[in-house]
């Protein structure tokens, strides 16, 4: 993938207008409230000696979200540890799910707690169970409802996930005073997402090569991945089809979410990246409303990023700001 959007220094001065619809807040309002009433209770089993770890303690959570509906999850704690730890609630990539305890393994030796969030119809463990909602969509879940917000899928995805902070109250020995919500990809777009509807809930926030950014612009020039389903959609449907699809999507931009967010965060992005441009990422970091944010430039990476250079400046950065784990 060449360089093929803007230099690195008009990426550094991105900032696109970008206004929310006037009923945002009230819509994400309602949305929580509404599965905040729902009620349900949060499920800890405990599963170490399934998974034969002799240094890390894991939990098997399932958690209330979208209309109460049970959320699967992995709470991984160093063994020993005297806590309460500081947590790190991870959100995952496009037709991910919370895998397996063993492929989570970095947070817990670095000190951590940590909370692998399960993606609802992405994830085997987590299902969408009202994804008749809406009927028009190409493959996959760009399009799954976009006829309306009330209907979009990520409705349903990012309610899960502010959810999931709600859930760290009830979860043993974790820190609720220091959340820190992380994640690539649609991970990061998703943890962007809770930054900004749950500003007080977060410490700290780490968006990498965010996806759910820009729609309109990240349709247009990016190459590949899941933005395409997008295209494809669009280009079988009629000219009003456009204009009601990204006054839907408006509601789930990570630009706007960025703009409620105040969380010290820490950004990254790939300048090679074909799947969220960087012009994508930038557009979100410029708007974003806390006055500590940093954005790590990966020059020559495509969509993996800094790769496994990265959890170390990640690491670096939390100790800096009084979020390191226990000695």
């Amino acid at each position: 993938m060449p360089l093929t959007d803007s230099p690195q220094d008009e990426l550094a001065r991105y900032r696109p207008d970008s206004s929310p619809p006037p009923d945002f807040d009230a819509f994400w309002e309602h949305t929580l409230a509404t599965a905040r009433a729902r009620g349900g209770a949060v499920k800890v089993e405990s599963v170490t000696d399934r998974h034969l770890l002799r240094t890390v303690d894991v939990d098997d959570i399932r958690f209330p979200g979208w209309n109460g509906e049970p959320v699967a999850a992995w709470l991984l704690r160093p063994r020993g540890a005297e806590g309460p730890l500081p947590v790190v609630v991870t959100y995952i990539g496009y037709s991910g799910g919370r895998g397996l305890p063993t492929d989570h393994l970095l947070w817990s030796a670095a000190g951590y707690a940590q909370l692998v969030v399960d993606s609802r119809g992405q994830g085997h463990d987590t299902p969408d169970t009202t994804e008749g909602q809406g009927t028009q969509w190409a493959s996959g879940f760009m399009t799954r409802g976009v006829e309306s917000p009330e209907h979009y899928y990520y409705r349903r995805l990012m309610t899960d996930c502010v959810r999931a902070v709600d859930a760290v109250a009830d979860l043993p020995g974790v820190d609720q005073r220091r959340v820190i919500v992380a994640g690539g990809s649609q991970g990061g777009g998703l943890a962007l997402a809770v930054a900004g509807l749950a500003p007080g809930s977060v410490a700290a926030v780490m968006p990498d090569v965010p996806f759910l950014c820009h729609y309109r612009h990240a349709a247009e020039v990016s190459g590949e991945g899941p933005y395409e389903e997008l295209v494809k959609y669009l280009r079988w449907h009629s000219r009003q089809h456009v204009e009601r699809t990204f006054a839907t999507l408006s509601y789930f931009d990570g630009v706007h979410f960025a703009q409620r967010a105040t969380a010290p965060a820490l950004f990254s992005v790939g300048l090679m990246d074909p799947i969220c441009p960087p012009s994508t990422v930038y557009a979100a970091f410029n708007h974003y409303t806390g006055e500590d944010r940093t954005m790590t430039v990966w020059p020559f990476a495509d969509h993996g990023g800094g790769y496994g250079s990265n959890p170390a400046v990640q690491l670096a950065w939390l100790r800096e700001r009084g979020l390191g784990a226990p000695a």
